[in-house]
């Protein structure tokens, strides 16, 4: 039995959520959020506490166990908290700004970037270089986050570029100096 897809998911106050066959929907505080369950799980509510089963125990619904019940509880934490992933910029002369909903970013190219949000995400940005990307769906945050990062990813050398905060990045060792005759 999978570990993560055995522990059952809490409801909070102000979350509901309703079950229609394979149809998971969860509201919250925050939003409402959706999500198709695969034929091969289970859910059932018992009063605050959501369970997680699979019907059988073949290969598929074994694999998908711990993910679905990951996925819900990602669900009702969003609708109930949000998510939030923060960036730092680091380069001299690198700042972004939101202007309107948009992010612009000035990362070295010869144009700034402008990058709209997706629906349901809002970008902030603190002090020029810190920025935060927040909504209620944490896959949306992720991949918003990873495509803001991609503009310009932290490069080797100097550490320069995008990463995410609390990111360490390897640097390497630049060339060194020739020494001898000339």
């Amino acid at each position: 039995m999978s570990r993560i897809g055995k522990r059952p998911i809490s409801i909070p106050n102000k979350v509901t959520i309703t079950l229609d066959g394979q149809k998971v929907a969860v509201k919250g505080p925050k939003g409402e959020l959706s999500r198709v369950i695969p034929a091969e799980i289970v859910m059932g509510l018992e009063g605050e506490t959501l369970l997680v089963n699979r019907r059988d125990e073949s290969r598929v619904a074994r694999q998908l166990h711990g993910l679905c019940r990951t996925l819900v509880a990602n669900m009702v934490e969003g609708v109930s908290q949000g998510f939030q992933r923060r960036l730092e910029i680091i380069g001299t002369g690198y700042r972004a700004q939101v202007q309107g909903r948009n992010l612009i970013l000035n990362v070295g190219y010869s144009k700034p970037v402008e990058m709209p949000p997706p629906e349901g995400i809002t970008m902030a940005v603190e002090g020029n270089t810190n920025v935060i990307v927040s909504g209620i769906d944490k896959e949306l945050v992720g991949n918003t986050a990873a495509r803001i990062r991609a503009v310009r990813p932290p490069e080797v050398y100097k550490g320069k570029g995008i990463r995410y905060s609390g990111e360490v990045v390897r640097r390497k060792a630049g060339k060194t100096g020739k020494t001898g005759k000339k």
